[in-house]
């Protein structure tokens, strides 16, 4: 028969008392939930970032083919422009007076787009807001 020393849990073969072992438990679940949640938040991240990169190589596609049939029609139209200025001065002139528009229209759009790329945003804005308020939690889960 097995007695019940009145020194259990006192000495160097002290049990974990059930509080101790619910509470590192609890921690290492927080833990274990928490590197979950970060994981998630990566894996988002480079979901949004995948999603926005396929987007933007699209678009970038069809500017590539639209770009190159508008080259081709302003070629045939500056072409058509040079000859025609070429009847009434001459045909050096009449070259040169169409590259220096062309250099100002490439000028202007220039301008334009680097205007409108200063609005592109690479970051994951929505990513980063999750984060923050996972961070606020963290720091203050009982609000």
């Amino acid at each position: 028969m097995a007695t019940i020393s009145p020194l259990r849990g006192t000495g160097a073969h002290q049990e974990p008392r059930e509080q101790d072992r619910s509470m590192s438990h609890l921690l290492s679940a927080v833990t274990a939930d928490l590197q979950t949640l970060f994981r998630q938040e990566v894996e988002l991240a480079k979901a949004e970032v995948r999603d926005e990169a396929s987007r933007a190589g699209k678009a970038a596609g069809m500017f590539g083919g639209a770009g190159f049939a508008g080259y081709m029609v302003l070629l045939f139209l500056s072409l058509a422009a040079m000859l025609g200025l070429a009847n009434a001065i001459d045909g050096g002139w009449a070259a040169l007076i169409v590259a220096v528009l062309w250099g100002i229209a490439a000028a202007v759009l220039y301008l334009k787009g680097r205007e409108r790329m200063k609005t592109v945003s690479p970051k994951p804005e929505r990513t980063v807001e999750t984060m923050k308020e996972n961070a606020e939690w963290v720091r203050h889960p009982t609000r």
